[in-house]
């Protein structure tokens, strides 16, 4: 939906809010002045990621909680989470004082009993009178109330922290999974694979595994936008993006790059089963005809990929190793798509 059009700022603003506050109210998201940006960047129509993102957690019927929320708006309307990950790190020290706060505190306790001990050890060899020592038990017993209490009210405190604790690496998991994934493929997103593939070289560098990179684009992927608009571009990229999930196995890796191209690692595999595991994802993918709307079906027809694959060598990088990969790409594009090009090699 883009408002933009056709209206002063004022009006446009009011547009907005009539139709965003009442969605945010039926989807339970609480109205903040970061909730409220995302949702006004939604109905505005401009941001087509964002939009994109909403939709597609809006057809899974995904749960706008308060994680996915900061994730949109982290994503989409900041660009970068350096804010989120800093409360995250303000949380947790403020959950660390609290916890050497009561430490100190039984310390001192500990210390104050200590010295009692000490007291009373030297008042009984020095013949205390019935009085004194009298005294000397009601303090210790009054001491050893007070570090029964103070032992309980740790146990509590240490059982309500170790739930705070609990909630916030819950908390951090679920913000880095929003991080990580794209909303509207639930594939890994480009930076969960930058994260990947240095881990991935690292491993590579140790073990001296065999590796290879598929990069995967969806041919004329622009006509589906242009003729039958986004929302339909959208389910391209979904089936794509299944069919590439559903394909991949053990430590495979797959992600969307980013727009209509997609990269897959595939550790322990050389180039010339890279070529045939990217064959068979070619053949698979074009092999289903697909179509729009419920009653009157209207054929998309096939939808079919180049792909382009290179294996890992030494003193690569991520962008070293992506480079050759997406050369090869271009290659397989030139050579007419719907086909697999290997690296400075022809299909």
């Amino acid at each position: 939906m883009d408002m933009a059009q056709h209206l002063s700022e004022t009006e446009l603003s009011a547009r907005i809010l009539r139709h965003a506050v009442p969605k945010m109210s039926e989807l339970n998201i609480p109205v903040t002045p970061n909730n409220y940006s995302v949702w006004y960047e939604y109905y505005l129509g401009i941001n087509l990621d964002l939009k994109r993102a909403i939709d597609g957690l809006l057809a899974n019927e995904v749960s706008f909680t308060a994680t996915v929320c900061e994730g949109l708006f982290t994503t989409y309307i900041q660009q970068h989470s350096p804010e989120v990950m800093e409360n995250v790190q303000i949380e947790t020290q403020l959950l660390i004082n609290q916890l050497l706060a009561k430490i100190a505190g039984m310390s001192q306790g500990n210390v104050k009993f200590s010295s009692t001990l000490k007291a009373f050890d030297k008042a009984l060899k020095s013949n205390p009178s019935s009085e004194v020592l009298q005294q000397l038990v009601d303090d210790i017993t009054t001491e050893l109330d007070g570090i029964i209490d103070a032992n309980i009210a740790m146990d509590k405190s240490l059982n309500t922290i170790n739930q705070e604790v609990s909630a916030l690496k819950a908390e951090m998991s679920d913000l880095r999974s929003v991080v990580m994934t794209d909303q509207l493929t639930s594939l890994n997103n480009r930076r969960a694979f930058d994260e990947e593939v240095i881990s991935h070289i690292d491993t590579f560098n140790q073990k001296e595994f065999e590796s290879s990179l598929l990069v995967v684009d969806i041919d004329h992927f622009k006509k589906f936008n242009d003729v039958h608009g986004h929302l339909i571009g959208d389910k391209v990229l979904t089936y794509v993006a299944q069919a590439l999930k559903q394909s991949v196995k053990g430590d495979d890796f797959v992600a969307r790059y980013g727009g209509e191209e997609f990269v897959i690692l595939l550790p322990n595999t050389g180039i010339d089963e890279a070529k045939i595991v990217a064959n068979n994802l070619r053949q698979k993918i074009a092999k289903r005809n697909l179509t729009i709307g419920k009653e009157k079906k209207l054929p998309l027809g096939n939808i079919t990929v180049s792909v382009g694959c290179a294996s890992l060598k030494y003193k690569d990088n991520k962008d070293s190793y992506f480079i050759r990969a997406d050369e090869a790409l271009y290659r397989a594009k030139s050579a007419g798509r719907n086909c697999v090009m290997v690296e400075s090699e022809s299909n």
